[in-house]
C-alpha cells in the first residue's frame, strides 16, 4: 500500500476536509511551511490558496505523487497534533508530544483491532476523515499495511 493509495480509499470529499483542516501557522511553527508551500507547487500558502488547490493536489495523488503524499500527509498530521498525542496515549504508545523516538519499535503496541478501538474512542472529538488518514498513515509507515482501514460504522 501506498500512501496515496490512503487518499484515494478515503475519496475526493474527505481529502479536501483533510485539506480544509490544515493549520497554516502549526505548518510555520513545526517549521514545515517553506518546504510544504515548495512541494505543493504554491507562491503563497493560505488557508485560501489551500482550498483553491486541492482539486490539483487530488490530481497528484490519483497520478501516484507518492512524494508529494509524504510531504502532505506531514503537513496534515501537524495540524491535527492534539489527536495524535490523543491517540497515542490512548493505546499507551511511549512518544514525545506526538513523536516517536529515532530508535524505538512501536508495533507491539498495535494490538488485534486497534483500528476500530480507536476510531470509536475517538469519533465525535475528532472528524472521521482525521481519524481514518491517521489510523492509515500509522498503518501505513510502522505496519506496512497491504490494505487500507475502512471504519466498520462510518463511510469516512
Amino acid at each position: 500500500m501506498q500512501l496515496s493509495d490512503v487518499y484515494q480509499g478515503m475519496g475526493q470529499p474527505a481529502f479536501e476536509q483533510l485539506i480544509r483542516g490544515s493549520s497554516i501557522g502549526k505548518l510555520r511553527t513545526l517549521q514545515v511551511y517553506e518546504a510544504f508551500k515548495v512541494r505543493a507547487h504554491l507562491h503563497k500558502l493560505n488557508t485560501e490558496t489551500l482550498r483553491k488547490a486541492a482539486p490539483k493536489f487530488w490530481t497528484r495523488i490519483l497520478e501516484g505523487d507518492d512524494e508529494f503524499s509524504k510531504e502532505l500527509a506531514q503537513a496534515i498530521l501537524v495540524s491535527h497534533l492534539d489527536m495524535i498525542t490523543a491517540v497515542l496515549d490512548f493505546l499507551g504508545v511511549p512518544h514525545e508530544n506526538g513523536f516517536f523516538a529515532k530508535d524505538m519499535d512501536a508495533k507491539p503496541y498495535f494490538t488485534e483491532g486497534w483500528e476500530e478501538r480507536v476510531f470509536e474512542n475517538f469519533r465525535g472529538t475528532f472528524s472521521d476523515a482525521i481519524l481514518t488518514f491517521y489510523i492509515n498513515h500509522l498503518k501505513w509507515e510502522l505496519l506496512g499495511a497491504t490494505e487500507p482501514y475502512r471504519p466498520a460504522s462510518s463511510a469516512a
